[in-house]
């Protein structure tokens, strides 16, 4: 009987490339999986089977602290898997904060991840692997937002992870590089990464996705990671296509021995002296004690290991990982990203900042980014922040994907969600994920617009994990990027092809980067 029904429900129901089965009845998909480590046992909700909180990798607890992540540590019998894992520990957004979540369990066990497939085993299906946000300080993969059943439902297998943030994910230390084999320290969070996508390339055949066929997506640092991922040779081969919404690393980047000062500055605010048992004394030390202490920059290093170079020369010299990518980024990145408390709120003190960081570029500045009043003071720093800081990456990543022979989709996003402070945030960095996702799940007035723009990009998003295209029946026509017209698709309250996004602006803070980095780099030698 139950093969009858799988046959008949194949022959129903499949979709995009064929292989996809939703399924109507429980008993033709099971919720208990075998996996490495052992057996999982999920739930089915709407013919979409659920698994939370399954281990990737072993905790990084006690010795393990600051180390790269070992392998799993296998459990008896059938472990639940209808619950979250803990999220990594952190210091939560303030409730006056888009970006706020209700408290979660916490924990420095909490290398887990999550998957929702709506296919049988050994289905075969495309598979996206999401990387959550938060500035490598903040953020799970059990975010709300972030539920895989949409996808899930338009043909892919999706999941979700947990990595290590904040001080526990990117502390470098001298000790901490002496003591690892590859004379590395500091770049945990993306060593996890490339742990879950290990396990994703052992594992995902059982929840019926295919390994060959790996998409990694994120949005914020989540885009950086999968930026340092596309760069780095660690993680060849795990992934086929990538997906960064608003954010690159193309600037600058912090080399292993900064990254080691910083370490020794960090250690010393902890309290703790240096010696040779001083790594034994920090690693005892409560996860809330490390984050108290204020100014630790969290971010990736250039190590020799994780990233043989910066990421910019990775991408030109084409020694990066070469797959098709969607990036893009949001109209209004910085209305929730500016400190709005130290920002410029007369148009005397905006001349005095903007004078003093573009010297004799200030007219060509001024031009692009006119304010005449106080009352243009707010929108023209915060435009300038975002062409500078977001606009430019992602068409970077574009070109240098392009330049390096693969396809690159650009997109804009600039639809407004029915938040409380909408006319405020407007599109707001992150404000796409929901859309992304199709998890339109917050208490707002949503509209028929923002059901058809989430449907639009869901689409747009699944197709190219299927099959390396966004493009599908009834979707606007979205042009791969080339260097001379510059196509990129405009999410707003519909999808609308356009050419050249913010050209003068973004050719202007090109230009100036560029010009600022050959001095830096002069001053340094």
């Amino acid at each position: 009987m139950v093969r009858r029904l799988r046959i008949l429900l194949t022959a129903a129901a499949a979709v995009g490339s064929g292989w996809f089965l939703v399924a109507a009845a429980n008993d033709a998909l099971t919720d208990s999986v075998s996996v490495e480590g052992g057996v999982v046992k999920g739930a089915t909700s709407d013919g979409v089977r659920i698994f939370k909180g399954i281990p990737y990798a072993s905790p990084p607890v006690g010795d393990f602290r600051w180390k790269a992540p070992g392998p799993v540590v296998a459990w008896n019998g059938v472990r639940d898997a209808v619950e979250y894992g803990a999220q990594c520990p952190q210091i939560p957004y303030p409730r006056d904060s888009p970006y706020y979540a209700p408290p979660r369990k916490e924990s420095e066990d909490c290398l887990f991840l999550n998957v929702w497939t709506a296919a049988e085993a050994g289905a075969k299906g495309p598979v996206m692997v999401w990387i959550h946000g938060g500035g490598l300080t903040r953020g799970t993969g059990a975010t709300a937002t972030y539920d895989g059943a949409p996808l899930a439902k338009k043909g892919v297998v999706v999941v979700t992870i947990n990595y290590r943030i904040g001080p526990l994910g990117y502390l470098a230390h001298p000790e901490l590089t002496a003591e690892s084999p590859q004379h590395s320290s500091g770049n945990y969070g993306a060593l996890d990464q490339i742990a879950a996508l290990k396990w994703v390339r052992k594992n995902i055949a059982a929840f019926g996705g295919d390994s060959s066929r790996v998409t990694i997506f994120g949005e914020s640092a989540g885009s950086t990671s999968v930026n340092v991922l596309m760069a780095t040779p660690l993680a060849k081969g795990l992934f086929e296509r990538a997906i960064g919404e608003s954010g690159g690393r193309f600037g600058r980047a912090v080399r292993l021995s900064e990254a080691e000062q910083a370490g020794v500055a960090f250690v010393k605010a902890v309290g703790v002296d240096s010696g040779v048992d001083s790594m034994k004394a920090l690693r005892a030390i409560s996860p809330q004690k490390l984050l108290a202490v204020a100014n630790f920059r969290t971010q990736e290093n250039v190590d020799g290991w994780v990233l043989p170079d910066e990421i910019r020369p990775i991408f030109e010299q084409k020694k990066h990982n070469h797959v098709p990518v969607i990036v893009g980024s949001n109209a209004n990145e910085m209305t929730t990203l500016a400190t709005q408390g130290t920002a410029p709120k007369t148009l005397e003190d905006y001349r005095k900042r903007v004078v003093a960081q573009y010297g004799d570029a200030i007219k060509e500045f001024d031009t692009l980014y006119p304010a005449n009043s106080d009352a243009d003071v707010r929108d023209a720093w915060l435009g300038s922040l975002r062409d500078a800081g977001m606009t430019l990456q992602m068409r970077t990543w574009a070109r240098l994907t392009t330049a390096g022979g693969d396809r690159a989709y650009l997109y804009w996003f600039s639809h407004v969600a029915p938040h409380p402070r909408a006319k405020e945030l407007r599109a707001y960095h992150a404000s796409e994920i929901a859309y992304v996702f199709g998890n339109l799940i917050r208490d707002w007035s949503y509209t028929a617009v923002d059901r058809q723009v989430a449907e639009t990009m869901s689409s747009y998003w699944s197709n190219f994990a299927i099959t390396g295209d966004p493009n599908g029946r009834g979707l606007p026509t979205w042009s791969p990027y080339d260097a001379q017209t510059e196509p990129y698709l405009d999410f707003g309250d519909s999808s609308v092809l356009r050419n050249h996004l913010r050209k003068a602006e973004v050719d202007f803070f090109e230009r100036f980067q560029s010009r600022s980095q050959r001095t830096t780099s002069s001053e340094r030698r």
